[in-house]
C-alpha cells in the first residue's frame, strides 16, 4: 500500500501539474538561472531559468511513459518467445534458450548503449533500447511457467479434446501463467525508468531539453558547484518513484501467490 500510495502521488501530480504551478517547463528565462527556492519558485530554477518544480513533475509524464512503455515492448517480444520455447520444447526450446542466454550475458545498461548509440537520441530510442533488455526476463519467466502448467490434468484434457496448439497456449495455459507475469511487469516499470535516466544522464535517452528524470539529473550534475539541488530533487524522484514499483510488486507477489499463508 505504501508502494501504491506513492506511485499515485506521482501520477496525480504529473496528471494536475499543469494546473498547480503557472510555470511553463519549457521556456528559458535568461537572468533566472540557478535561483535558490522561494516562494515564486518552490525549488528552485535551473541552468536555464525554468522553474524546478514544474519541470519536476511534467518529466514524471515522461519517465512514467517511458517505464511502461517499454515493459510493454519487453512482454509484446518475451512473451511469445518464452511460451514458444516452454510449449514447444525440442529445438524451439534450445534455439531460443540460447539466444536468451546470449542477450542475460550482457550487462543491462552496456547492452542498452550499444543499441541506443547507433540509433541517436530520442523516445522512440529509449523505449526500444530499454524494452530489449527486458526481453529475456519476461522470456524465462514464461517459460518456466509454461513447462509447470502444460502438464497439468486441464491441459491435457484440452488436448484430449482435440484442442489446437494455439488454442492450449492461449486460452488454457497463458492464463493461468499471468500472476507472476504482472508482477515481473510492475518491477519491471521501476527498473526500466530507472535504466532510461541512465541513458539519459549519458545524452543517449530522450532529446536536449525534454523534461525527463535522467536528463535533469545531468543538467544538476553539470552545475551541482553552482546548484546542487537540481540533482537532488531530480535523483529523489527517481529513488521514489523505483522504489513505490518495487514495493508495489512485492506486494502484488504476496497477494498473488496461493501458496503464502494468510495470516489473520
Amino acid at each position: 500500500m505504501l508502494g501504491l500510495g506513492i506511485l499515485v502521488a506521482f501520477a496525480l501530480l504529473a496528471l494536475f501539474i499543469g494546473a498547480l504551478s503557472p510555470h511553463d517547463p519549457d521556456e528559458w528565462r535568461p537572468g533566472e538561472q540557478l535561483r535558490p527556492s522561494s516562494w515564486s519558485h518552490l525549488l528552485g530554477t535551473d541552468n536555464s531559468g525554468r522553474d524546478v518544480f514544474t519541470r519536476l513533475f511534467f518529466a514524471a509524464r515522461t519517465s512514467l511513459v517511458i517505464g511502461v512503455a517499454c515493459v510493454a515492448f519487453s512482454m509484446a517480444v518475451g512473451v511469445p518467445l518464452g511460451a514458444a520455447a516452454g510449449y514447444f520444447g525440442g529445438w524451439v526450446d534450445l534455439t531460443l534458450s540460447r539466444l536468451i542466454d546470449v542477450m542475460l550475458s550482457f550487462p543491462s545498461i552496456l547492452l542498452a548503449i550499444c543499441i541506443a548509440a547507433p540509433m541517436g537520441a530520442s523516445l522512440k530510442t529509449v523505449i526500444i533500447a530499454v524494452g530489449v533488455i527486458g526481453v529475456p526476463q519476461f522470456a524465462r519467466q514464461v517459460r518456466a511457467s509454461v513447462l509447470s502448467i502444460k502438464e497439468l490434468d486441464f491441459v491435457q484434457a484440452s488436448r484430449a479434446l482435440g484442442a489446437g496448439h494455439g488454442r492450449i497456449l492461449f486460452v488454457s495455459i497463458l492464463p493461468n501463467a499471468m500472476g507472476p507475469i504482472i508482477v515481473l511487469a510492475t518491477l519491471g516499470v521501476g527498473t526500466s525508468i530507472l535504466t532510461a535516466a541512465g541513458l539519459s544522464f549519458l545524452g543517449l535517452g530522450v532529446e536536449a531539453g525534454t523534461a525527463e528524470w535522467g536528463a535533469m539529473l545531468h543538467d544538476g550534475y553539470q552545475f551541482w558547484r553552482q546548484s546542487a539541488s537540481l540533482a537532488v530533487w531530480s535523483g529523489l524522484a527517481i529513488s521514489l518513484a523505483v522504489l513505490g514499483f518495487n514495493l508495489f510488486g512485492d506486494g502484488l507477489r504476496d497477494a498473488l501467490d496461493p501458496r503464502a499463508e494468510k495470516k489473520a
